[in-house]
């Protein structure tokens, strides 16, 4: 394709990082026809916008209202890290015996790396995290009803957050879109955010979990303060000066 003007480049570079994953420099200059520079600067206007974040080489699509990726791409993405988060994660349990499980993949992975020795009751919004945890011996499940999000195979709406707020629970395990010292922990969906923020109303203590690509990150809704989290669980692939900018907002901050 010609390279068009700069707005039709922009707009062809986030369709096909949303339908990818990812985008290369160098391929979308070859694609669109351009040179590299101009392609960085067209992912610097779009990081500017919040619409990209740029890596060495790239960028890949920040989750926002208009865009969100799906469960099965996220069982995808970072799987390594994602399991090594998740293990660290649900070492934190402690004594809790009731436990919220958010939606998404890293949060499965914790259900299935939680402990099977001794009773816990579990509650989630995940039809993949109760799949995972009802055949469990000693795991009482309770899954929260509701309308469920294809994307994410997670309920939500008035039905969700009202048997949510029935409930004293001793530990939330948390996921989002991005997380900032900025603007705290955020997600697309208001229906979603509304399911989160409860969650957390309802637990003792909260542990976020998640990838390095979520900090810095912002996306639509904004449903908890970093301050509002015991702890958060992720890679070294976050960098140590950068964890300890976070810890100094309260939470204690793993990385495994």
């Amino acid at each position: 394709m010609g390279a068009g003007t700069a707005e039709e480049r922009q707009r062809e570079i986030v369709r096909v990082a949303r339908a990818t994953g990812q985008v290369d420099v160098a391929a979308l200059a070859a694609e669109l026809g351009v040179a590299k520079e101009t392609v960085r600067r067209d992912l610097r206007a779009l990081e500017d916008h919040g619409l990209v974040r740029r890596t060495h080489g790239g960028a890949y699509p920040v989750e926002s209202a208009g865009f969100e990726t799906t469960l099965a791409y996220r069982a995808t993405s970072h799987v390594p890290e994602k399991r090594r988060i998740a293990a660290a994660a649900a070492e934190l349990l402690g004594d809790a015996e009731t436990v919220f499980v958010d939606e998404g993949f890293t949060p499965q992975l914790i259900a299935e790396a939680l402990p099977r020795d001794r009773p816990l009751t579990v509650v989630t919004a995940s039809l993949p995290v109760a799949g995972a945890l009802a055949g469990a011996e000693n795991v009482s499940v309770l899954l929260l009803g509701g309308r469920v999000r294809a994307g994410t195979l997670a309920t939500v709406d008035h039905w969700t957050t009202k048997m949510l707020a029935g409930f004293v629970l001793d530990l939330a395990y948390i996921g989002a879109n991005g997380i900032s010292r900025e603007h705290g922990l955020t997600t697309p969906d208001p229906a979603v955010s509304e399911v989160k923020s409860q969650a957390m109303r309802a637990a003792r203590r909260t542990v976020f979990a998640g990838v390095h690509t979520k900090f810095g990150a912002v996306s639509f809704c904004r449903f908890a303060e970093v301050g509002a989290l015991e702890a958060i669980v992720t890679s070294t692939l976050l960098p140590a000066a950068e964890a300890h900018r976070y810890a100094l907002l309260g939470p204690q901050v793993v990385r495994v």
